[in-house]
């Protein structure tokens, strides 16, 4: 089958379109605070017959400037990617591991020198190699004094670990304080969890997406996503377009949150 080619035509009625979406947008009921689960990056690479999933994530890593700005541009304050999760750096092979890796590490050198964002590396770095643990905590160190978009990379990231991590936090911290076992579970609530989360400090995901058509969290920011909106696109990571981030803003708009009533 022959490859549709883009024309000038085509690009004029994307860039309507584009702004169509944006006029339809109800700026007072965006997300503060956007997750995004870019997904796919290893079958783009595969159905473009390229030689290694390394090719999928270096696209992926790409369209992760882009989704950033796209949030910049329109005001969102905080935006967590999900990049490299505790299952990954078991589940997949050496090879692919040690290329991943070392794309996530540049990808975090980049967006630290790159407008007024504010990079936080939320996960553990357990298991996590030197050159990447470095390369995240100089972004987080380099951009420490940033006023602009929030942005954190989930990296080693686990959300049931995240919540054991906050837990195992909360003791050590009451141990040194003095205090006892009773007091400590007197005083534990929700709002103590939170604060010790990774995320502690900022605000939840009022959005999170998902592409390449899967509908699941793969234990994605469990106890911050409790009341989140869902959003889940067909469309493969390094595919996604302006359009299909504006949709789902859209999309979100136009919900009536319940915070689970």
């Amino acid at each position: 089958m022959q490859k549709r080619q883009d024309t000038p035509g085509r690009g004029l009625l994307y860039g309507l379109y584009q702004k169509r979406l944006r006029r339809e947008l109800d700026e007072g009921n965006l997300p503060h605070h956007v997750a995004m689960i870019i997904d796919g990056n290893r079958r783009w690479a595969k159905l473009k017959l390229l030689e290694t999933a390394a090719h999928g994530h270096r696209a992926g890593a790409i369209k992760v400037r882009e989704f950033l700005e796209w949030c910049d541009d329109l005001g969102i304050s905080v935006a967590t990617l999900y990049l490299l999760s505790t299952d990954n750096l078991t589940s997949r092979s050496e090879a692919e591991l040690t290329e991943l890796i070392e794309i996530i590490a540049q990808l975090a050198e980049e967006l630290s020198t790159y407008r007024n964002w504010r990079i936080k590396h939320v996960g553990s770095n357990e298991g996590l190699p030197p050159r990447l643990v470095a390369a995240l905590s100089e972004a987080e160190s380099r951009t420490s004094a940033n006023t602009g978009l929030h942005v954190n990379l989930a990296v080693g990231y686990g959300g049931r670990t995240e919540i054991a991590d906050a837990v195992q936090s909360i003791i050590r911290t009451h141990q040194a304080a003095g205090h006892t076992l009773a007091e400590l579970a007197e005083n534990l609530d929700e709002e103590l969890i939170g604060a010790h989360l990774y995320t502690g400090g900022q605000p939840d995901p009022d959005l999170v997406i998902r592409t390449s058509g899967e509908q699941r969290l793969s234990d994605f920011m469990l106890w911050q996503s409790a009341h989140s909106e869902f959003y889940f696109m067909e469309a493969l990571g390094p595919d996604i377009r302006q359009v299909d981030f504006l949709r789902a803003l859209r999309d979100f708009s136009r919900r009536q949150r319940r915070f689970g009533g």
